[in-house]
């Protein structure tokens, strides 16, 4: 799904049934991150395939990584981000680490099913994933946990603001 906003849906919903284990924004940033590789290649016209090294499960962790390192210094903000939307948490580096790595995975794992150039599971080659679900399906799986996304979103901000002494980081999207 190259430069789609797809990837927030699962990410949206991952982010708010973990919430209280993993950075909400980390997972949203890092479920999208993956798609600057076919962003770069299209606009730098190389010839390469659109999801290639960093649309593998390896390349992911290293997207991983990287992410962890360089939202590290920036926590504050973005914890100050999504207070805003009543969605505050106390970052820390075993919140961001895990949540970087489930943005980029799942984004790896949706786009598996959708394009044959892909090699997840490099250095093997080939997809083993490709068409075993329904593209269509794919795209409706997003929308739908985007939407679930926000029905969790919504049930969390108005106990949020029914319980304002509650603290945010010691909650789970269900309580």
């Amino acid at each position: 799904m190259p430069l789609t906003p797809y990837h927030f849906g699962p990410g949206f919903f991952l982010g708010l049934v973990f919430f209280p284990f993993i950075d909400f924004t980390v997972v949203m940033i890092a479920s999208v991150v993956p798609d600057l590789e076919p962003l770069a290649i299209i606009i730098l016209g190389l010839p390469l395939p659109l999801h290639g090294f960093f649309h593998t499960y390896f390349g992911a962790t290293i997207i991983s990584l990287l992410l962890t390192i360089c939202i590290w210094p920036l926590r504050r903000y973005l914890t100050k981000i999504a207070s805003i939307f009543r969605l505050h948490q106390q970052s820390s580096f075993r919140h961001i680490l895990p949540a970087s790595l489930i943005g980029t995975y799942s984004h790896v794992l949706l786009d598996s099913f959708l394009y044959a150039e892909m090699n997840p599971l490099y250095p093997l080659l080939g997809n083993p994933f490709l068409n075993l679900v329904w593209s269509i399906s794919i795209y409706d799986f997003c929308v739908a946990f985007g939407l679930l996304g926000f029905v969790l979103y919504v049930i969390r901000f108005y106990r949020s603001l029914s319980s304002p002494g509650k603290t945010e980081t010691q909650t789970s999207p269900f309580d």
